[in-house]
């Protein structure tokens, strides 16, 4: 039986984490292709994106509960190969009807297999380690998709962008059935199934989602506000790669720093940060600024993220909470991509910075109110 604490099964949630989190690294190549060469205007990619992204949150919102009683490689391997069946029926249509209903089946099948995912996470030994080592991975799957699809796309069509989104999500499936662990804890929590959550895991969730939101609605036009401001597409290639490479950093920093900072801090922190590089993105029209702040921008979700990963773990030890984390993520994404294309074609790109801090006041205000107690439990 594979555990998570053995490497098979660690390679086996770098790998699912890595097909099920393809939105985190995607955003701006998946928006700007539905753009440029299906030629949609903004509120329209942003909606086909949101469609996905809707599918994750309400499969996620189905399968957290049911966490406990259904086996996670099962759930996992249908979920990811029927995900990789809907994206490569994608890359066969340019129907937006089709189109739409394929991005929310594959969605719901991508939500389906990463809810497994971080529920098995949240259950083994050391939750916050275990998150970290799997945002490691996520760095390096970030820096080859980024490198290689936009040149694939510009080559081949924007069709490629879907096949490959479809051989990342078989990848996923494969590896699932060959090695998925099991969670561990099973015994410790068992009697603790059907207990409320502290009303703190309601607050880290919303705060959790407002930065999702955030996320989403200012990555998806990184590539478009270069592109449109005149930087040319190899300078912006070159600041997708750079963000890859940077990617690399916030998960290992995370793990060395578990103990040495505060996760009440890093979560205040956080979304201020990602507010001001927002601003400076969406307001900055030298390349210089545009492209140290664009790279950096996904670094501060990941770092943040995996300590507020480890928080809630602490706060609820069943794995339920954490099995919902592609909730907590999606359902601010959901709305991130076709809200910020409406802001876009309503009132330009700089909108998008003036709402990231408003939304950051909210994220603020809700983890604040999630903290642990001076001395946690252990994770």
């Amino acid at each position: 039986m594979t555990r998570t604490e053995g490497w098979p099964g660690r390679i086996a949630l770098m790998v699912a984490h890595c097909a099920g989190m393809v939105d985190l690294v995607a955003l701006p190549v998946w928006v700007g292709t539905l753009i440029s060469s299906y030629q949609l205007d903004p509120q329209q990619a942003g909606g086909l994106v949101t469609l996905f992204l809707v599918g994750a949150v309400a499969s996620s919102l189905f399968f957290a509960p049911r966490f406990t009683r259904i086996r996670g490689r099962t759930a996992a391997s249908v979920g990811f190969a029927v995900a990789a069946l809907a994206f490569f029926g994608v890359s066969q249509t340019t129907s937006y009807t089709t189109m739409g209903a394929l991005h929310a089946l594959a969605g719901g099948a991508a939500g389906c297999g990463l809810t497994f995912t971080h529920g098995t996470i949240g259950r083994s030994v050391n939750p916050h380690r275990l998150f970290a080592i799997v945002g490691m991975a996520l760095g390096v799957f970030a820096i080859l998709f980024l490198g290689a699809t936009p040149k694939l796309v510009a080559l081949s069509g924007g069709a490629t962008l879907f096949r490959v989104f479809a051989g990342v999500m078989l990848v996923g499936a494969l590896v699932a059935t060959l090695a998925f662990p099991e969670p561990e804890q099973a015994g410790a929590v068992s009697s603790e199934r059907g207990a409320a959550f502290d009303a703190r895991v309601w607050f880290a969730i919303a705060g959790i989602s407002c930065m999702a939101f955030v996320q989403a609605m200012t990555f998806s036009f990184v590539e478009r506000i270069g592109i449109e401001r005149g930087f040319g597409l190899d300078a912006v290639t070159g600041v997708l790669i750079a963000l890859g490479l940077v990617n690399l950093l916030p998960a290992p920093l995370a793990a060395l720093l578990e103990r040495r900072w505060s996760a009440n801090t890093v979560v205040l922190v956080g979304p201020l940060a990602q507010a001001a590089l927002a601003l400076v993105i969406t307001h900055a029209q030298g390349f210089a600024p545009y492209a140290v702040a664009s790279a950096l921008f996904v670094g501060v979700m990941i770092f943040t993220h995996t300590f507020a990963f480890g928080l809630v773990a602490r706060l609820d030890p069943t794995g339920r909470a954490l099995a919902a984390t592609p909730a907590m993520l999606m359902v601010g994404a959901a709305t991130g991509p076709v809200l910020g294309g409406t802001f876009v074609k309503a009132m330009g790109y700089g909108s998008i910075g003036v709402a990231a801090v408003v939304i950051a006041a909210v994220a603020l205000t809700s983890f604040s109110r999630a903290r642990l107690e001076p001395s946690p439990m252990q994770a």
